[in-house]
């Protein structure tokens, strides 16, 4: 029988495997700058001699660009091609961490970590554009999905470990330049094994309104939560910045609603299960910024841990995201409905953030930390895998870079959400603690102790909230998300809120 273009173009690519080697390095990298400069930032302040009002710049600058140009970059995936964007966010990637390494002064600093932000936004929806659209089959699926979750959970512990091993033994400088070689290889791998399908370029014109909207709403939500943390949440600057984004992300579904081509198309994000997606993933990114941020702190402050010690002290969760991922959540994806699968894993990061509700400052790590981890690794791991895969399952591939940025925007707005909202809470509990016992504390060994009492409550506090909002992520995930049987046609894994028309062109085989 003759092969015809359309059993061509479905035929798996004989690469794939390869290609996903690289495609994970680059999340690797992405997912590693995340955390690895928060290690190297005390070391970077007092070389650039940076002021502690504007050391959060180091953090902002890159959270700004990449969560405002999230869903433009994804958007260039799907018009320019996403191989050719992930090549080319890769070697601009590698540009930027060689400029932030080679700083010479705040400006240097900021401006590297601003362009890291910018190139990121086009790299990591081209990423996960490029995996979705290249495994089909449903089994083939859920490893790669199941690698790419594990890679994109775990890897910030992995930063952790690497920022204080580089900080602690070469210089903070090479935090920057060890994206390089990544970088490298992954564009090399990239432009040798990746191969996009036939027909899955978006031609049409690029929605200038959209964008220009989106960026500015974008940039304007995820500074005024990183505003709020700094100067209150009752502030008028953060008031402001809120009542912007609200407006400015208003008119852009009014126009994304009325234009011919639209930058971020509303059936995206009115498919129920995509949505169901996006809203628990945010929700769960907010609940573990609950751990990476009281956890950093109460370690090297409480317990006087090395930075090098501390991201040793985080490979238990690690560990916990890698089985989640590549074991629990591969070996299940084909026989257990995904908001199951969600939904269990959310809940089981629940409890294993609950048991961290339990710190006091002579907390044992292996009795209680450790386990903690442990089952919140493995639960956030199992939930990742699945929702990674179904939010770009169904979607049509012409659609698939900006789908793929909405996962990442989620993420990233979730992560400032978090950061703000559960730093708020631990610092008001922590100056209420010290307010009501500071009477009792006569002595400099008693204040020094009371102080530290203070940060945990703070700290326990804020990890109540996490608790609730992990929970909340996991009803979400199992109310709304309705995805049938796994291991069923495209049409019929993506449920009855998926897309049914003929957009649906990626096809599952069922095994």
């Amino acid at each position: 029988m003759p092969k015809t273009p359309e059993s061509i173009a479905t035929r798996p690519d004989p690469g794939r495997w390869k290609a996903l080697v690289f495609i994970a390095l680059a999340q690797l990298m992405v997912v590693l700058d995340s955390t690895i400069v928060n290690i190297a930032l005390p070391s970077a302040q007092t070389d650039l001699g940076i002021s502690d009002g504007n050391r959060q710049w180091v953090i902002t600058a890159y959270a700004l660009t990449f969560g405002g140009l999230l869903l433009f970059g994804g958007r260039i995936a799907d018009l320019w091609g996403r191989k050719r964007t992930f090549v080319v966010g890769l070697i601009g990637f590698a540009a930027a961490s060689a400029l932030g390494g080679a700083a010479n002064g705040e400006a240097m600093m900021f401006g590297s970590r601003a362009l890291q932000g910018a190139f990121g936004a086009l790299l990591a929806p081209a990423a996960l554009s490029l995996l979705a659209v290249t495994f089909t089959d449903a089994r083939e699926r859920a490893k790669a999905f199941g690698i790419y979750g594990a890679i994109a959970g775990a890897g910030g512990a992995v930063g952790l470990v690497l920022g204080g091993f580089l900080t602690e033994y070469l210089d903070w400088r090479w935090t920057f330049f060890v994206n390089i070689p990544f970088a490298v290889i992954a564009a090399v791998g990239a432009y040798l094994f990746v191969r996009e399908p036939a027909g899955g370029r978006n031609r049409a014109a690029l929605d200038v309104p959209g964008v220009v909207l989106s960026t500015l709403g974008l940039v304007a939500l995820v500074y005024g939560f990183t505003r709020a943390e700094s100067e209150g949440w009752s502030d008028s600057g953060t008031v402001g910045m809120f009542a912007g984004s609200a407006l400015l992300l208003l008119a852009f579904v009014l126009v994304e609603a009325r234009v011919k081509s639209p930058l971020l198309p509303l059936r995206v994000l009115t498919d129920r299960n995509r949505g169901g997606v996006y809203l628990s993933l945010g929700l769960a990114v907010i609940g573990m910024f609950g751990l990476f941020l009281f956890l950093t702190y109460y370690l090297q402050v409480v317990k006087g841990y090395t930075p090098l010690r501390t991201g040793f002290a985080f490979l238990p969760m690690a560990g916990g995201m890698i089985v989640g991922s590549t074991q629990i959540g591969v070996r299940l994806m084909t026989r257990v409905r995904p908001r199951l699968l969600m939904a269990s894993g959310f809940f089981a990061a629940a409890v294993g953030m609950l048991l961290l509700t339990r710190l006091e400052t002579g907390s044992s790590y292996a009795a209680l930390i450790m386990p903690a981890q442990l089952l919140l690794g493995l639960g956030m791991g199992t939930a990742f895998m699945p929702a990674m895969s179904l939010a770009t399952l169904g979607v049509d591939p012409k659609d698939a870079g900006v789908a793929s940025a909405m996962v990442n925007t989620s993420q990233q707005v979730g992560g400032a959400i978090g950061t703000a909202l559960l730093n708020t809470i631990a610092a008001s509990a922590t100056t209420a603690y010290l307010t009501g016992h500071a009477a009792g504390a006569t002595t400099p060994e008693a204040r020094g102790m009371l102080r530290l009492q203070g940060m945990v409550e703070g700290y326990t506090s804020a990890i109540w909230w996490a608790v609730g909002i992990l929970a909340a992520a996991a009803v979400i995930a199992f109310v709304l998300i309705d995805a049938g049987r796994p291991g069923s046609g495209a049409g019929e894994v993506a449920g009855s809120g998926a897309d049914t028309d003929a957009e649906v062109k990626v096809p599952v085989v069922a095994h």
